[in-house]
């Protein structure tokens, strides 16, 4: 709470301003029942009209003004509030791009995207209702407690007994509604995690017939959703009624009691007037205070759950690595687990020189995808070395390191943008560039027969091309600015054969000096690498280049023989 909150320091002055205002803005709405008492009970009687008109002419003036530093103040609350909530947002966003793979998984991103939207938003409508209601309601309530204990003490400690009782539910209420918009908070994270997957994989679920599940997957957590949100809402629902009932029952008895002591003589009739405007105001303000309570409760919840993003430690700074290596990429005996309890990676150790290539094969779960992610330090390994460029990728600064690489991975997702934009990736790249990169992809055929060329918009997830089309784009965008590495997991898997081989042909022409690392079922993609690592369930069983392994790898033998025949094998 502590580090949003501290967003506000640099609008300090404004803020203090609108501060001001609000404090102005009180003490004008409290003089005005004292006009009012002193119109009934010294003007009237004395028929003096002059000093009535003076005296209206003064209220009139009061509420203008008032209204003038009210409306000033929430003009200046409101600003301050979205600065404040643009700065917060960025941060927000800055900070989960920065954070590792192992966070995001330990936030999810579906949990980090409603706090990106709803948690914010929160944020945004506390800084502003504190702003507004925050200062002058409590001057209300207190100026007008003392003003009442001057006009009668005895009618005043009715007041403030009312106000005790209401402040001690607002406290009550608010203490226990806290963990509860946490916890629907996180509810609508679930009901956020399933419409992305919904939206993501909408081909799949209608393909499928599954449109009933998911409406009923969709359906139990936003029930789940509504029920949190209903649990906190009932518990903080409660305020209001309890305080308007406390008010309006102190209001009785302020009324009863004043009627007794102007009957006896001890007070006069404008006082009485006075005090039930007092009272009004103070009714009024503490149903503001309440309103107040209720959305520093969300956004307090909103901003512990920020705050845990914002203050999460970097754990991937450059550490000090060892001696430099003479080969390009490789591991010496590097082990990795996602969850902690089964190795996802145990014991992967090989070496690649700079300008060899690499082929990985391995069936679904061996471990390939992770392997390279080690490579690119999206995870850091629980154990062993990982070596890129010579040197332990640990020592490294994640952007430099991100610099070297160029990367196609199996899901990749594509920008509702031009196709010139895909390719380039906001790096302002020339066309010459892209164009060359579209060419050795195989992509620039099929571009120039789009309606605008590398100007053709690409609809969200490039639904508006061929799976085909797609990989060939991806892959350009990983050509374009030329990196020294070159990661392609699974780029051909969606190329018919004649088409893939055109593209490896390409790549060993036009970037003859690359490290090229390709991670394929197929080992025609593969046979012509340096080195080809085969994995199973996470381990290396078998390395080599492609006549090595047909002769000491069974799997790697019969994997070539159903593909390419024992003819031609």
């Amino acid at each position: 709470m502590r580090t949003v909150m501290g967003y506000l320091l640099p609008y300090r002055v404004r803020v203090a301003c609108g501060v001001a205002l609000k404090f102005l803005a009180a003490v004008l709405e409290l003089e005005l029942p004292l006009l009012l008492a002193y119109i009934i009970d010294v003007c009237v009687p004395s028929g003096d009209r002059g000093a009535i008109a003076r005296a209206g002419l003064a209220m009139m003036a009061l509420a203008f003004g008032g209204a003038f530093c009210n409306i000033t103040g929430n003009r200046m609350a409101a600003w301050v509030s979205m600065e404040v909530t643009r700065r917060l947002r960025r941060d927000l966003y800055q900070k989960t791009e920065s954070l590792s793979c192992a966070q995001l998984d330990g936030f999810s991103v579906s949990s980090l995207v409603s706090r990106l939207t709803n948690d914010t938003y929160h944020v945004h409508q506390m800084f502003d209702k504190v702003q507004r209601g925050g200062i002058r309601a409590p001057m209300l309530v207190l100026g007008g407690l003392i003003l009442t204990f001057w006009i009668s003490p005895p009618l005043a400690l009715v007041q403030l007994a009312v106000c005790a009782l209401t402040f001690f539910t607002i406290f009550a209420v608010t203490r226990r509604g806290i963990p509860r918009y946490t916890a629907a908070q996180t509810a609508v994270d679930d009901v956020v995690r399933i419409l992305r997957e919904n939206a993501a994989g909408v081909r799949v679920v209608k393909a499928m017939a599954c449109q009933d599940r998911e409406r009923e997957r969709f359906a139990a957590a936003n029930e789940a959703a509504r029920r949190a949100e209903e649990d906190a809402g009932c518990v903080m629902a409660a305020a209001n009624p309890l305080t308007g009932f406390f008010l309006n029952t102190g209001l009785v008895l302020v009324i009863l009691v004043g009627a007794f002591r102007v009957n006896d003589g001890v007070m006069d009739a404008g006082q009485i007037v006075g005090f039930l405007s007092y009272f009004a105001l103070i009714q009024n303000a503490t149903l503001g205070i309440a309103k107040v309570f209720v959305m520093v409760s969300k956004g307090a919840a909103s901003a512990h759950r920020i705050e845990a993003v914002l203050t999460a430690p970097e754990d991937q700074r450059p550490q000090e690595g060892g001696p430099a290596a003479p080969w390009e990429l490789g591991m010496e005996n590097a082990s990795f687990s996602y969850l902690g309890v089964e190795k996802d990676l145990d014991g992967a150790s090989f070496t690649l020189r700079k300008g060899e290539t690499l082929g990985i094969l391995g069936p679904t779960g061996s471990g390939k995808t992770t392997l390279v992610s080690l490579l690119l330090r999206l995870y850091d390994a629980d154990g062993g070395i990982v070596w890129v460029g010579g040197r332990d990728v640990k020592s490294r600064e994640r952007r430099e390191l991100g610099g070297r690489f160029g990367v196609v991975f199996q899901h990749e997702a594509l920008l509702n943008d031009s196709v010139y934009e895909n390719i380039s990736f906001l790096r302002g790249l020339s066309r010459e560039a892209v164009i060359a990169a579209a060419k050795t992809a195989q992509a620039w055929e099929f571009i120039q027969t789009l309606p605008r060329g590398l100007d053709t918009q690409v609809d969200i997830r490039g639904a508006n091309l061929s799976g085909g089309q797609r990989q060939r784009l991806l892959i350009a965008r990983a050509l374009a600015a030329k990196p020294g590495i070159l990661v392609l997991d699974s780029a051909d898997s969606a190329l018919d054969y004649r088409t893939a081989a055109e593209l490896r042909r390409a790549l060993r022409r036009d970037f003859p000096g690359v490290t090229l690392v390709i991670i394929s079922e197929r080992v025609a993609s593969l046979q012509d690498a340096d080195r080809i690592l085969v994995l199973e369930e996470g381990r290396i069983t078998h390395q080599g280049p492609h006549e090595t392994l047909l002769r000491d790898c069974p799997r790697y033998r019969d994997i070539a023989r159903l593909q390419m025949g024992g003819a031609r094998l």
